[in-house]
C-alpha cells in the first residue's frame, strides 16, 4: 500500500487521467442501472402497490391485460376473496380544458374490493361514482388539479378529478382509476364481458375456466410491452461498461508496468519480494478505483437531486453497491494480468546495469 500510494502522489498527472477515465465509466453505469431501474418501476408501479401474486386473464390474449377480456361464462365459477379483485383496462387520452393531454390507462375496479380500499392517496379522496375518477400522482406535474374536468378519448362525458394516488402506473403510463360502468362504456364491450382480469394477492389463488387461465405475476410481468427488451438491453451496456473498465484498468497497468520494470528489478536486487510488488500493483488498482467511484457516486447523488421528477430514475442504495463492488471487482482482476510480468523480473539485469 506505501510504494502504491506514493507513486500515485508522485505521478499525479497520469493517475489523475486513469481516475478520471474510472470516473466516467462509473458515472455512466449508476446512471445507466438507476434508468433502467426508474423504468422498470414505472412499467408495475400499479402491480407492485396491489402486492399482486396471480393474475387471471383470457389465455388467448397473449398475457397481456389490455388485450384479455373475460366474459360472464369465463367468470361463472370464480368465487373470489378478500384478496381479489376484477380490473378493465383500457387505454385513453385524458383531456382538459387549459391542459395538455395525456396518453394514460384508465382502470376499472369495483368499490367493495382491495385495489379500490388500498389506494395510497396523495391528496383528495376516493372516487365514488360514476363521475369521478382518481389519478396518478404525476399528473400534477401537467397542471392537472383537484377538481378538473377531464374527458376520455374524446368523449363528452367529463369526469371530475377527486384524488391523485402515488404509485399509480402501469407499462410506464399514468393510471387512472374509474369504475366498472364507466370501463364498459369506454370500451364499448359487448354485454357478456364482465373484466379484463382477476388481480390476486394470494399465490395459492388458482382459476382456470372456459377461456380464464391463471398466470404468475412475474410471468405477466415479463409479458408487459418492451418489459423484458428494455431491462435486457440496459443490462447488456451496463454489462459492456463493465468489460470496459476491465480493459482499461488492466491495459494501463500493464503499460505502466513495463515502464517500471527496471525499478522492479532494482527493488528485486534490493531484496524485495514479489508478493510486495504484487501487492502494491494491486493495492493501486484499488485506490484508483475507489477514488474514481466516489467521485462518480457523489456526482451521481447531486445528478439524482437536481433532474427534475418526471425523469424516471431511481438512484437506490442497491445501485450503489452493486456498481461500487463492480468496479473493485473489474479493478482487482485488471490488476491481475500485469503479475505476470512482475514475477519474471529478473534481478541480475538490474545489478547488469
Amino acid at each position: 500500500m506505501f510504494l502504491a500510494i506514493k507513486e500515485i502522489k508522485h505521478e499525479k498527472l497520469r493517475y489523475g487521467l486513469i481516475i478520471l477515465m474510472i470516473f466516467l465509466i462509473s458515472y455512466l453505469i449508476f446512471m445507466l442501472s438507476s434508468l433502467a431501474v426508474g423504468l422498470a418501476s414505472e412499467n408495475t408501479q400499479a402491480i407492485e402497490s396491489w402486492n399482486a401474486e396471480k393474475v387471471v386473464l383470457n389465455k388467448n390474449s397473449n398475457i397481456n391485460m389490455n388485450q384479455s377480456v373475460l366474459t360472464k361464462k369465463d367468470l361463472k365459477k370464480a368465487d373470489l376473496g378478500k384478496n381479489e379483485a376484477y380490473v378493465g383496462q383500457l387505454g385513453t387520452v385524458v383531456k382538459a380544458k387549459n391542459r395538455s393531454s395525456v396518453s394514460a390507462q384508465f382502470l376499472g375496479i369495483k368499490k367493495d374490493q382491495f385495489i379500490y380500499k388500498e389506494q395510497k392517496l396523495l391528496s383528495g379522496k376516493r372516487a365514488k361514482n360514476g363521475d369521478q375518477v382518481t389519478v396518478d400522482s404525476s399528473f400534477k406535474d401537467k397542471g392537472y388539479k383537484l377538481g378538473d374536468k377531464i374527458s376520455l378519448n374524446g368523449s363528452d362525458k367529463k369526469y371530475k378529478i377527486v384524488g391523485f394516488v402515488n404509485n399509480a402506473k402501469i407499462n410506464i403510463a399514468p393510471i387512472v382509476y374509474g369504475t366498472f360502468a364507466t370501463w364498459k362504456k369506454l370500451r364499448m364491450v359487448a354485454p357478456n364481458v364482465a373484466a379484463s382480469a382477476i388481480i390476486s394477492k394470494s399465490r395459492n389463488f388458482k382459476y382456470d375456466y372456459k377461456d380464464a387461465q391463471t398466470y404468475p405475476v412475474n410471468k405477466f410481468i415479463s409479458k408487459l410491452p418492451g418489459y423484458t427488451a428494455q431491462n435486457m438491453t440496459f443490462e447488456l451496456m451496463i454489462g459492456f461498461l463493465f468489460v470496459i473498465s476491465l480493459i482499461i484498468i488492466a491495459v494501463f497497468l500493464y503499460i505502466l508496468t513495463m515502464q517500471k520494470m527496471h525499478n522492479f528489478a532494482v527493488m528485486r536486487a534490493q531484496g524485495i519480494p514479489s508478493k510486495t510488488l504484487i501487492g502494491a500493483t494491486i493495492s493501486q488498482s484499488v485506490i484508483l478505483v475507489a477514488v474514481g467511484v466516489i467521485i462518480g457516486l457523489i456526482l451521481m447523488w447531486i445528478t439524482s437531486m437536481a433532474l427534475p421528477a418526471a425523469v424516471p430514475m431511481k438512484f437506490t442504495p442497491t445501485i450503489m453497491l452493486s456498481g461500487t463492488v463492480g468496479m473493485l471487482v473489474m479493478g482487482i482482476m485488471g490488476s491481475l494480468i500485469p503479475i505476470r510480468s512482475i514475477l519474471k523480473v529478473d534481478p541480475a539485469k538490474a545489478i547488469g546495469e
